[in-house]
């Protein structure tokens, strides 16, 4: 039986505040009885959405904060001015003293990482933190990271990331051994960075129990579902992703220009309207919403920041999800249990 849990939001975090923040943990409360929340920020702008959603009763409490993290702050003036004062800063505390299981926040993303790491500390093996994305696949979802947590990323670096992910893979898919993909410009293990190459070497001599060294990926293998743990630096993944989310609103718009030209289409539309909706909800970004900060002593999620209440709560189901199934725990034991070659014991094998 599911115990209760709660998830701290940084409910002043995006482009519109609490009117997006507490209409989304009303939507995750509907699908989660045994959720609460700690709403962080700006308690009379808080208290009237808040009374808006009965379900949230007795299911909600605010702390009140009057700082809020500006999208526009630089990471370390953030940190500088907001710490221990702002909505973004408390609600990731809360993580910290046990008050919550998760932190989620649709706010400034450098900003979310700086406080996170500086809070929370990264976990022992982890020198550089990943968001981790579940993207949408032929095959279901898979996970990619890193998005952009940091620009860059030695061959430590992505054997370290590949751990994470395939425990995040093992919490969310509910698979034994994940299948583990090194994003590069070619399957040949001749090609690519240094970096990557040593970190597939170092991946192929673990020979870990927590998941399955599949090589080398290319960019048009990440639809398919080739591998259930896409890994690469932040920046190659971040334009990645972009990249994704302005295809599929790209498609969504050529079909709707299509089946607008003549009557003929629009009948067509009409006929095949199932299945045009069937594919709207393939595309739409709400349905994935919500990054995972992994390598951390506790977990936060990162919402887009211009993500309406159903791409919200998306991020609270991720959390609650992450929470359940024990993510943190899971990274522990593999960071412990899987001994990481060094780069001569690597080439030695």
């Amino acid at each position: 039986m599911t115990s209760a849990l709660t998830i701290a939001v940084d409910a002043m975090g995006g482009d519109h505040g609490p009117e997006v923040t507490v209409a989304g943990a009303a939507l995750a409360a509907e699908r989660h009885p045994f959720l609460s929340f700690l709403l962080v920020g700006q308690q009379d702008l808080i208290a009237a959405v808040l009374a808006r959603h009965p379900i949230l009763q007795g299911r909600a409490e605010i702390i009140h904060s009057d700082v809020a993290v500006r999208m526009d702050d630089k990471p370390s003036q953030a940190l500088r001015t907001g710490r221990w004062k702002s909505s973004m800063w408390m609600a990731l505390d809360a993580v910290k003293t046990g008050k919550a299981r998760v932190c989620v926040s649709a706010g400034n993303t450098g900003a979310l990482m700086a406080m996170a790491r500086f809070c929370l500390r990264t976990m022992p093996g982890i020198d550089r933190p990943a968001i981790a994305a579940l993207w949408p696949t032929l095959r279901g979802e898979s996970v990619v990271l890193d998005v952009g947590a940091s620009i860059g990323a030695d061959a430590g670096d992505l054997v370290t990331m590949a751990i994470t992910g395939a425990a995040m893979a093992r919490a969310h898919f509910h698979i034994e051994r994940p299948s583990i993909g090194l994003l590069n410009i070619g399957v040949e293990e001749i090609k690519g960075l240094e970096a990557i190459r040593e970190a597939g070497a170092r991946l192929r001599a673990m020979n870990a129990p927590g998941f399955a060294y599949a090589g080398f990926i290319e960019g048009d293998d990440l639809g398919q579902g080739k591998v259930d743990v896409v890994v690469t630096e932040g920046f190659a993944g971040n334009i990645a992703l972009k990249t994704a989310e302005g295809t599929a609103k790209q498609i969504g718009t050529f079909l709707r220009q299509a089946m607008g030209r003549t009557w003929l289409t629009k009948l067509g539309f009409l006929l095949a309207r199932g299945a045009f909706l069937a594919l709207r909800e393939r595309l739409d970004p709400r349905n994935v919403n919500g990054g995972v900060f992994l390598g951390l002593n506790g977990i936060v999620i990162k919402s887009h920041g211009g993500t309406d209440a159903v791409g919200f709560a998306s991020a609270l189901d991720i959390g609650f999800d992450m929470a359940e199934s024990d993510l943190i725990g899971r990274i522990t034991q593999d960071l412990t249990s899987a001994p990481v070659p060094t780069p001569l014991a690597a080439e030695a094998s």
